[in-house]
């Protein structure tokens, strides 16, 4: 009979190896719109996507500032990037499977042992020092699976980091558009109640004349305290919305510094590219496929325990009853083996597990599916809201100007006795509420840029931080 050596063994398990258990990946079918619901012309390769952040917030470097220290400093980005170390390491780990584990050895023991026919217990001492090493071969795929499930793994952690970053980013952004809308309001506020002011002493002049009655009087002294009493509601607001930026950009509350007005800051194109484009740019609906490719993986996983495993050890080293004589060469030892084992009967475990991995892959597979389906209508409202803020925003920019109109008009047809004080309170009732609707639409405009930015996966091409020493033009 032929013998069969070690090498022989290796040699056959590296030809077994190349079987691989379970399905390769393969995304799955979505549809796809032919275009965005809500896109106005064309669908075009040209996205929103593809700007950096920096440029979306072009022109006010105080906000780029902020946004740079969120960066640095925000405690969930600061745990998410610990988490892609972590996977990383879970990565290298599964990595390590792959090739043999060698381990050095060192023992030394005394014990007695009774021996027939001697009057006494004699004492053995052994000395071992050596090397020793195994190997799992992997017959059906079963490592080379688990590393492609760590790989997914891996990538799902980048792409939830990189989810973390793009809603820091727009949120920091949000924040710092509705704080500088509430300043516009605190702005129309304190500007009215001036407007009020001279108002009252009007008709608290024209009272001391006998031109006036006491009905106008208090209607106008009303008007103003109702406007008074607007600006600390507004204060507090802000004061709300500088301590919400100060926990995003991880740094104790405190005041926010300012740059351009919100009437200063305009939104930039928002074209919105191709919707099939979508699904390699949003990190949620990129960290759902890579969970659905972990998940298929373990399929494999979970079908090679079902098969035979095969396991190479060897050891070498020296081996002697004497720590004197260790070293010498009539000490060497060494050994090699190879085991075999196969599952029997397990009560059915192992193709229940196999199903429970069927099943998640199915639970992975809708979540991707629901995840793109979200992405599509993320995309779809803010179009439309973009759209119909535009809209409403130059409409009420016509309306302001001609109530404008018809506050001065009525102060001089109250001045010339022609109208009551009713008149005058009215229109500028009116345009007190036409004013703060018109900084509400400019807010909400802007918005709607900030969230198509983030529906459609901003920056997903660009670096986290702008080039060292980039200017604005």
């Amino acid at each position: 009979m032929r013998r069969v050596g070690p090498l022989s063994l290796v040699l056959a398990g590296a030809a077994l190896s190349a079987c691989t258990s379970g399905p390769d990946y393969r995304r799955p079918e979505v549809a796809v719109p032919a275009s965005h619901r809500g896109l106005e012309g064309p669908a075009s390769e040209a996205s929103l996507a593809d700007t950096p952040w920096w440029d979306l917030v072009a022109g006010d470097e105080v906000l780029k500032g902020l946004v740079v220290e969120a960066i640095g400093k925000n405690h969930d980005l600061r745990v998410a990037t610990a988490r892609v170390e972590e996977y990383r390491a879970l990565a290298g780990i599964a990595r390590a499977d792959l090739f043999p584990s060698v381990a050095a050895e060192a023992s030394a023991s005394r014990q007695k042992q009774p021996v027939t026919g001697l009057p006494y217990v004699p004492t053995y001492d052994s000395f071992g020092l050596g090397a020793g090493a195994s190997w799992e071969v992997d017959l059906w795929g079963r490592i080379r699976r688990s590393n492609e499930a760590a790989r997914a793994q891996l990538l799902a952690t980048t792409e939830a980091r990189r989810g973390v970053w793009l809603s820091l980013v727009t949120g920091v952004v949000q924040s710092y558009l509705e704080l500088r809308e509430l300043d516009l309001e605190l702005e129309i506020a304190k500007r009215t109640l001036g407007s009020r002011k001279a108002s009252l002493d009007l008709v608290t002049k024209r009272l001391r004349g006998g031109i006036s009655n006491r009905l106008e009087a208090s209607q106008a002294e009303s008007a103003h305290a109702q406007t008074e009493a607007v600006i600390p509601q507004l204060e507090q607001g802000i004061f709300a919305k500088e301590n919400q930026l100060s926990l995003l950009l991880g740094r104790l509350p405190g005041a926010t510094p300012r740059g351009r007005t919100l009437v200063e800051l305009a939104p930039p194109e928002v074209p919105a590219g191709l919707p099939s484009a979508l699904l390699e740019r949003r990190p949620d609906v990129r960290q759902a496929e890579q969970v659905l490719a972990a998940a298929n993986a373990q399929v494999g996983v979970a079908e090679s325990l079902l098969f035979p495993q095969l396991s190479l050890t060897g050891a070498l080293g020296f081996g002697s009853p004497e720590l004197s004589d260790l070293l010498k060469s009539g000490s060497f030892v060494w050994n090699v083996g190879a085991g075999l084992t196969a599952p029997l009967f397990q009560g059915g475990k192992l193709r229940r597990n196999v199903e429970a991995a069927k099943a998640r892959w199915e639970q992975a597979k809708a979540q991707y599916e629901k995840a793109a389906l979200a992405a599509f209508g993320d995309v779809a409202n803010a179009l439309e809201a973009f759209r119909r803020a535009k809209e409403s925003r130059a409409a009420q920019k016509r309306n302001v100007a001609a109530l404008k109109a018809a506050e001065s008009s009525a102060l001089l047809r109250y001045d010339g006795g022609v109208s009551s004080y009713l008149e005058v309170l009215d229109a500028q009732r009116q345009l007190f509420s036409g004013e703060i609707s018109l900084a509400q639409v400019t807010r909400d405009e802007h918005l709607a840029v900030v969230s198509l930015y983030k529906a459609l996966g901003g920056g997903w091409s660009s670096a986290e931080l702008p080039p060292a020493g980039q200017k604005e033009e």
